[in-house]
């Protein structure tokens, strides 16, 4: 990186900490008495942290909301890329077509994922960056909320560098009955994207519903500078989803959701580029979740509300790949079925004490095939897919969490117990059960400073049971061909945080400082000498102990009623302790600066996205070809939104990338967007 492009971060870094720094310790004297009210209007109300809602001022966590309105005034064009709104993630994309979040320098089957409550993780999620969240219909979205650091407790196995909660768009009931509609398009330069989404809703006294469809044509991206087109790497997408509420009596509703993602020819673009492949991409990409939840109000002086959800999802990834030269053309598919049950209740007494207790199952089943199609002749020959067919994942859990409020004080304690049992039952491998348990628990203690600031420390243990793609994947997996290793156990962490959190009228400051200890690591081992289809052979094993630590720091200044002011910076720092050497896929420092300016029926917004240069790189990260020699060069980039609204409808326009930068998020397999105008058009009827 280059002194010019250092000059930025260093400045942003230099705002936000200055600022942050005056507030916490200047603000106290310059408050006038009315800045020391709590105005309710700004509270925001989290449910990730406790499985209910609990105000994120008084939550002793670092936990973060991004709402549908900052996603579409930014122009978002996915679920993984609206996360960058958020502070402290980081997002890695290895194709267009994807989308992996980093939380506290972990991704993949180390952060967990859920929507509405329900784990979108399952028995065959990777290591390391995955495309699982892009299989999120933007549209659907009424929020999302990112708990950093903490899950285990709440929603089991995964969360150990953290928890994203996607959270669908709320329906409401009415006196009486409305009907309304909701209309997007949107198109970018260069055809690189054409979108349309409707939604349908309803709602009356007794019931609501809202119907959504989303069709997507993305071409190929074109990077800056000197990029250009990136070829092969754009793809279709056709989603749809119903969301319905009844309510069966004064103290009791049903909620019911069903939802459809299928995208189709997504490109692995570093492969074709750099792995000498002709095809190589998944069709198709799909999801389907269903899911019933009864909530009913007990009117019990301890026990006052129960929830009880029952889910469905399915998962099917496809891969067709020919390398160039090659006469083989493969097709693989994997399809993964999981039910799921969950039953809790909320308790209280007074203003003292609550808690949330219950406990839940998952049930995956795994189908994998594999067939090589030789084009000369047209013959199919079946294969071993990448996991064992029929192999199976039951996870079994109980837990509890208590808060106790006091004056000044706040405590939040819970315990989780996890118990899973793995099946495989294999032509090649043979069959072979494995039963990992784990115990976990959080403990956060928060003090109230005055009316408007508070400071907190808290411990957390995480786990990560190995699932079936640990247990039993069998073929090429990004750069490697992987064996399997039947005698895993869980990985486990115990992370430190302490943070202070400031919010009045016009300022909203965070700052956090945190070190997660990371044991039991599972990690593919290289065996040397030995090697498969040109591939070096890998296998995973408990071997590696390391640790990250890092500072995040935000701040929110409403400036007027009609302009906001918002900055985010995050470093990030990872050891392995085992091999003495730098954590893999580490993000740099990284940040953001957005201002936001509201006057009648305008909006004008711009967001600058910096990253240092990464180049404390791990040996698997030198061996990764998505990662330049001597590491990832640092960059800036400046987008600009603006929009104007008359009667129901809003047009906004977008500038992204204005200086045309070529930039790559650390670890990416594709560049970022180079300059590029976007047009939107949105009715609501």
């Amino acid at each position: 990186m280059t002194l010019i492009k250092n000059r930025p971060s260093k400045l942003l870094f230099t705002f936000i900490f200055y600022s942050i720094t005056g507030f916490l310790f200047a603000q106290e004297n310059s408050r006038s008495p009315i800045d020391s009210l709590h105005l309710n209007t700004l509270e925001e109300v989290v449910v990730t942290a406790n499985r209910y809602g609990s105000l994120q001022q008084k939550t002793p966590e670092a936990i973060e909301v991004v709402h549908n309105n900052s996603i579409e005034k930014y122009q978002l064009r996915t679920a993984p890329e609206a996360l960058l709104l958020a502070p402290g993630v980081f997002v890695q994309k290895t194709n267009h077509g994807g989308g992996s979040p980093f939380i506290r320098g972990l991704t993949g089957n180390q952060t967990l994922l859920l929507y509405d409550g329900i784990r979108l993780n399952n028995a065959t999620v990777r290591s390391g960056p995955n495309q699982y969240f892009n299989t999120i219909d933007v549209f659907s979205l009424g929020k999302l909320e990112v708990l950093r650091g903490s899950g285990s407790v709440q929603y089991g196995s995964d969360a150990v560098g953290g928890t994203i909660q996607a959270l669908s768009k709320e329906v409401e009931t009415a006196e009486k009955s409305v009907w309304g509609t909701d209309l997007y398009t949107r198109f970018v330069t260069q055809d690189m994207e054409q979108t349309a989404n409707a939604a349908l809703k309803y709602g009356d006294k007794r019931m609501a519903f809202r119907a959504n469809a989303t069709w997507r044509n993305f071409g190929d991206l074109v990077g800056g500078d000197t990029t250009g087109q990136q070829i092969p790497t754009g793809y279709r997408e056709l989603d749809f989803d119903l969301k319905g509420k009844i309510l069966l009596s004064d103290r009791s509703n049903l909620t019911t959701v069903y939802q459809r993602v299928h995208q189709k020819d997504v490109p692995v673009y570093h492969k074709v580029a750099l792995e000498d492949y002709a095809i190589n991409k998944m069709d198709p990409q799909k999801r389907e979740l269903a899911y019933v939840r009864l909530h009913q109000d007990l009117g019990n002086n301890i026990f006052k509300t129960a929830v009880v959800t029952a889910s469905y999802q399915h998962h099917e990834e496809g891969r067709i790949l020919q390398k160039n030269g090659s006469t083989t053309l493969r097709t693989e598919n994997d399809k993964v079925r999981t039910y799921g049950f969950s039953a809790e209740t909320f308790s209280s007494h007074g203003k003292i004490w609550s808690a949330n207790s219950g406990f839940e199952i998952y049930d995956d089943k795994v189908k994998s095939s594999r067939a090589d199609t030789d084009l000369t002749t047209d013959s199919e020959t079946a294969q071993r897919g990448l996991y064992p067919d029929g192999a199976t994942m039951t996870s079994i859990a109980a837990f509890s969490m208590h808060t106790l409020s006091m004056e000044q004080w706040e405590i939040t304690a819970g315990l989780r117990y996890n118990t899973f049992i793995n099946k495989v039952s294999d032509s090649v491998l043979g069959a072979t059960k494995l039963t990992p348990s784990a115990l976990v628990g959080n403990l956060a203690v928060m003090r109230k400073l005055n009316g408007t600031s508070n400071v907190f420390a808290s411990i957390n243990t995480g786990f990560r049971a190995p699932n079936i793609n640990d247990l039993g994947s069998l073929g090429i997996v990004d750069f490697r061909y992987e064996t399997p290793n039947f005698d895993l156990k869980p990985e486990h962490s115990l992370q430190y945080q302490v943070g202070y959190k400031f919010r009045n009228r016009v300022v909203k400051a965070e700052v956090f400082l945190y070190r997660n200890e990371l044991y039991d690591l599972i990690v593919r081992n290289r065996i040397e000498g030995d090697s498969i289809e040109g591939y070096p052979v890998y296998q995973k094993k408990n071997v590696e102990r390391g640790f990250i630590q890092g500072a995040e720091m935000g701040l929110d200044l409403s400036l007027n009623p009609n302009c906001n002011l918002t900055g985010n910076l995050t470093y990030t720092y990872g050891q392995n302790k085992t091999s003495d050497e730098p954590a893999r896929r580490i993000p740099p420092l990284f940040g953001r600066l957005a201002t936001s300016y509201h006057i009648k029926n305008w909006n004008l917004n711009a967001d600058w996205l910096l990253a240092g240069k990464q180049d404390r790189l791990a040996s698997g990260d030198i061996d990764d070809n998505r990662i330049p020699d001597g590491g990832t060069p640092g960059w800036n980039v400046l987008n600009i939104h603006g929009s104007y609204s008359f009667n129901y409808i809003t047009i906004a326009v977008g500038l992204q990338n204005v200086f045309n930068e070529d930039y790559r998020y650390h670890g990416s397999g594709v560049n970022g967007y180079g300059r590029s105008g976007v047009l939107s058009v949105s009715a609501r009827l």
